[in-house]
């Protein structure tokens, strides 16, 4: 497909999005949720004709050259379709907040004065690998009342062709306008271009992939932008610690899986639990195969470690995103330097504290300054289904307009309404 054509698609999708926006904007509830439903049901159903679509993607990937986690992020199993469908059904099970009127307040004047939730309006999606990001997006538009236009990576085009068309489906069954949501048809790069420069038609731009591609969206968007360039999370491991807890929860932090950008890339030790803890998680760290890049302190640890692959740190490990069997190792003096470390290097996106100390927890919470801060549990939970949102459109390490994962409230804005009965202003 050519420029003239790219351009042409992309102001055909731009301006039916805008059309479908002020329907999506004046749906009622029932009507949103019945399409959110639908979509579950059609996505159950069609599981399997869906998967047959993903094989044609995996086949071309692993032609490609792409194996591990990049192959991973590819797949759409039973698991994955059910865990999306599940996503839907949350939604429609949530409070709707579009038009609620929140802090009305009575002014000396005589009017009241208040702020009322609407959606955005349209907002493009730039993305790539993972095929269920389609319903994530296309489901927390509905139930946001906006409209989307999605842009998938060229790798997954058949899967996301496909989940494209049962959203469509859903939209139409419910009543709703099939071109709420629409997904760019072409591999073309130019798209990318086109869509983040079309601010007659699109409100916010949402990219979620690589660094390479959330830099170029950001540097040449001519829209607002929602991102994170990367997911450097850390555990800490603080004195005082149950250390049973601290080698299941870190363990889990980085091993459930590597090619998420909440999984733990740092772990950081206390050195008054260095000498017990680091053993243990170093033993289960060399049974998977992970790599620890270590200080000399924490190598020095896990010398004896049998098995262990052990490489010295260097300054440019605290500050990487693996997405890979690595993770950095350092020890500390304790939360104080454990704060100034992460606040330093990390990508303000998930950030960890496994500790008995309520003191410590407590200052932890408030002192790092990152979109997602926990104590006692894992940075994989970093998420917008995990945090009951349904679903996220992806993760913002921004701190405006959204932070964190970001779910309908981030899908929306707030306007002033003023109401009045007949007061002039004297």
């Amino acid at each position: 497909m050519n420029a003239i054509n790219t351009h042409e698609l992309m102001q055909t999708l731009g301006s039916q999005a805008k059309a479908a926006s002020a329907h999506m904007a004046r749906a009622g509830a029932a009507v949103k949720n019945r399409a959110l439903l639908r979509l579950a049901e059609l996505l159950r159903r069609e599981t399997e004709s869906l998967q047959a679509d993903n094989r044609l993607d995996l086949q071309r990937a692993e032609a490609a050259g792409l194996t591990g986690p990049m192959l991973d992020r590819l797949k759409l199993t039973p698991r994955i379709l059910e865990t999306v469908a599940l996503g839907c059904e949350q939604l429609a099970a949530m409070p709707d907040i579009i038009g609620e009127i929140s802090g009305l307040r009575e002014q000396p004047s005589g009017i009241r004065v208040g702020q009322m939730r609407v959606p955005l309006g349209v907002f493009g999606m730039i993305y790539e690998s993972r095929p269920n990001v389609t319903i994530e997006a296309a489901s927390l538009a509905i139930k946001s009342g906006n409209a989307a236009i999605l842009r998938g990576g060229s790798e997954a085009i058949d899967s996301n062709k496909a989940l494209a068309r049962l959203v469509q489906q859903a939209l139409a069954d419910a009543g709703l306008p099939p071109d709420a949501v629409q997904l760019v048809p072409t591999i073309d790069r130019e798209a990318v271009g086109q869509l983040i420069a079309m601010p007659e038609y699109v409100d916010v731009i949402i990219p979620r992939g690589g660094r390479s591609l959330i830099e170029r969206v950001s540097r040449d968007a001519r829209v607002p932008v929602i991102k994170h360039l990367d997911g450097n999370c850390h555990t800490y491991v603080d004195d005082p610690c149950d250390l049973e807890l601290a080698v299941k929860v870190a363990d889990n932090a980085k091993t459930q899986k590597y090619s998420p950008c909440n999984a733990s890339e740092g772990l950081l030790v206390a050195r008054g639990v260095a000498a017990a803890f680091l053993p243990l998680i170093g033993r289960v760290f060399a049974d998977k195969g992970v790599e620890m890049r270590g200080c000399p302190e924490s190598l020095a640890l896990l010398r004896d470690v049998p098995g262990a692959r052990l490489e010295a740190a260097t300054e440019a490990d605290w500050s990487t995103e693996y997405l890979a069997p690595i993770i950095s190792v350092k020890v500390v003096a304790g939360v104080d330097e454990a704060i100034a470390h992460i606040n330093r290097y990390s990508s303000r996106h998930t950030d960890a504290i496994l500790t008995r100390d309520h003191v410590h927890a407590q200052q932890f919470l408030r002192e790092v300054d990152s979109a997602s801060v926990m104590v006692n549990t894992s940075t994989r939970f970093a998420d917008g289904f995990e945090y009951g949102l349904g679903a996220e459109i992806g993760i913002s390490t921004d701190k405006f307009h959204a932070r964190g994962p970001v779910g309908i409230e981030g899908l929306t804005s707030l306007k002033w309404v003023v109401l009045g009965q007949g007061e002039i202003r004297q």
